[in-house]
């Protein structure tokens, strides 16, 4: 039986991490050790998380966001998943319960959870909230890139894409879930799709030179975000029936993702959450030039390097 470490970043003091530590502390099958990475502040995510998988000492390193409740089965179905040597890694998927109040929280929390539930499968990309590597294959790659991502961003899409071209296998098991805690406003799930995942998305694409139709890429979320471009554009051009043809195929596209809405937040929230979905696709497109424009200058070595404070020295606290 593989051994486990789980590695949780939090170097932002988060108010959830005793509710994330409890959690892991309640799951069947525990990890054999428990790193937290708690500091020093000036630390990014990826430095931390990098921190804690030179810290292990467990075959495979268990990431585990610090507003996440994993599970009782969670390593369960880890340590079962692992039992196939030729696995290189395995993530799951939020839950479809999340606790924080407001629209805007859970139809980003559901929206997460609709997404990789409808991926599950082989998978050519990797997700931290709650996954599972086995350390020689993320040391061998180089762990997570801190240089580029100094903010949390798209620094696990990244690992797992570099994974991918290793050969690695990578699967998405939606039956390995967490509760996510985080508590979303509007601003913070527009910028969060613009600045910290739209915009280094796109990026992450041009730089692999490889399309890719994986989760948040793939065709329903495309063919989404053209209608929502038009349903945008279509009355300003004085064409209200071929809006309403777009808000209609938004529908049709969608009906599975918006039935969970219905069945979790009632008709009336649903129908704010079709307007939020609408708004998140609507950044996705405005991401694209922007993040074509930032890969461009990427390319021309126009990219901030980050300061020498950042890369300070490291600290970190281990739970056996």
């Amino acid at each position: 039986m593989v051994a486990l470490t789980v590695v949780v970043p939090a170097t932002d003091g988060p108010v959830t991490l005793p509710a994330c530590r409890a959690a892991i502390e309640r799951a069947a099958d525990g990890p054999e050790e428990v790193v937290v990475v708690d500091g020093p502040a000036s630390l990014s995510v990826t430095g931390a998380r990098n921190l804690g998988v030179e810290r292990a000492t467990g075959d495979v390193v268990v990431f585990v966001d610090a507003d996440v409740e994993v599970h009782p089965d969670a390593f369960t179905r880890i340590r079962a998943a692992f039992a196939d040597p030729g696995l290189t890694a395995v993530f799951g998927s939020y839950d479809d319960r999340p606790p924080a109040p407001g629209v805007v929280s859970a139809f980003r929390n559901l929206l997460h959870h609709h997404v990789h539930q409808s991926g599950g499968g082989p998978a050519e990309t990797f997700w931290t909230g709650l996954g599972a590597v086995r350390r020689s294959a993320f040391l061998a790659v180089g762990g997570f890139d801190e240089e580029r991502f100094v903010r949390p961003s798209v620094e696990d899409i990244d690992l797992g894409q570099r994974l991918a071209t290793t050969g690695a296998r990578i699967e998405l098991d939606p039956d390995l879930q967490g509760t996510h805690l985080k508590r979303w406003t509007l601003r913070s799930m527009l910028w969060t799709d613009f600045a910290r995942r739209g915009v280094p998305w796109v990026g992450l694409l041009v730089r692999s030179g490889r399309p890719s139709l994986a989760l948040n890429l793939g065709w329903r979320h495309r063919v989404s975000a053209v209608l929502c471009t038009v349903g945008l554009v279509a009355p300003v051009a004085g064409e209200p029936v071929v809006a309403a043809g777009a808000l209609g195929g938004l529908v049709a596209t969608n009906t599975r993702f918006y039935g969970l809405l219905v069945r979790r937040q009632g008709p009336a929230r649903a129908a704010v959450g079709v307007a939020l979905h609408g708004l998140h696709h609507l950044v996705s497109v405005a991401a694209l030039p922007v993040g074509l424009v930032a890969a461009a200058g990427d390319a021309l070595g126009l990219r901030t390097r980050r300061p020498a404070s950042l890369r300070s020295p490291r600290e970190a606290t281990t739970t056996p």
